[in-house]
């Protein structure tokens, strides 16, 4: 993990865009309750969630309906949203007060050192990372978060047993990730190639556009050995 952060990998590029006055107001009143502060210091999840529980981490989570619509059908399961976009932690704190879940919450930092200072070891039942940006020109491939060392270092963060779900809707970047999976000794594919949609994973409304346009969207299932 040491190595990964040398090198400067980010989960992100930093692109505000403007944040409503409500997300904002979402944001000052309502992070001190579902958001936790970035520290160099593990968690003790069992105190965050007061209660012990399967615990899944996102990593990316957009404006936030897709974590929502799977924390709120699977409130067995305790969920951690990484995101680092004010709009979009904004807006997920809002759904998260609106339907009253008391199974999410939320930092707002970069994946990489969340990872690295935050999450222990063997505590993670599984980890989403739904559309990462896929950087498509070749140019900005090193920018792209699914990396041989990133997803290393993730795994160490996984039980045994315990998987990583990806989906992308860019075929090119589909092909590197399954590549990048096939070659962590620590993983092993659900299936042979790409997986179904699993029902737990919501289509959003612009994967519904972009399938009634004919756009692809694949799905990648890898588990902890």
């Amino acid at each position: 993990m040491e190595d990964l952060k040398k090198r400067s990998i980010r989960s992100f590029v930093l692109r505000q865009g403007r944040m409503s006055l409500g997300q904002a107001r979402a944001i000052e009143m309502l992070y001190p309750r579902f958001g936790i502060e970035y520290a160099v210091k593990l968690l003790d999840f069992d105190m965050v969630f007061g209660r012990k529980a399967p615990r899944i981490l996102e990593i990316g989570c957009g404006m936030g309906e897709t974590t929502v619509a799977i924390a709120a059908t699977n409130p067995a399961q305790d969920y951690l949203g990484i995101e680092v976009h004010g709009p979009g932690v904004g807006n997920l704190l809002r759904l998260i007060n609106t339907d009253k879940l008391s199974n999410l919450r939320i930092i707002q930092h970069d994946a990489v050192e969340v990872l690295a200072g935050m999450i222990p070891d063997k505590s993670l039942d599984g980890a989403h990372i739904f559309f990462p940006d896929p950087w498509p020109k070749k140019r900005q491939h090193k920018r792209r978060l699914i990396q041989e060392p990133f997803i290393s270092a993730l795994c160490t963060k996984l039980k045994a047993g315990a998987y990583i779900h990806i989906a992308t809707d860019w075929e090119e970047y589909a092909e590197w990730i399954i590549e990048v999976l096939r070659n962590e000794s620590q993983l092993e594919n659900t299936v042979k190639g790409y997986a179904p949609r699993p029902d737990y994973r919501p289509l959003t409304k612009f994967e519904r556009r972009g399938l009634r346009l004919g756009h692809g969207v694949w799905d990648l299932i890898f588990r902890r050995i």
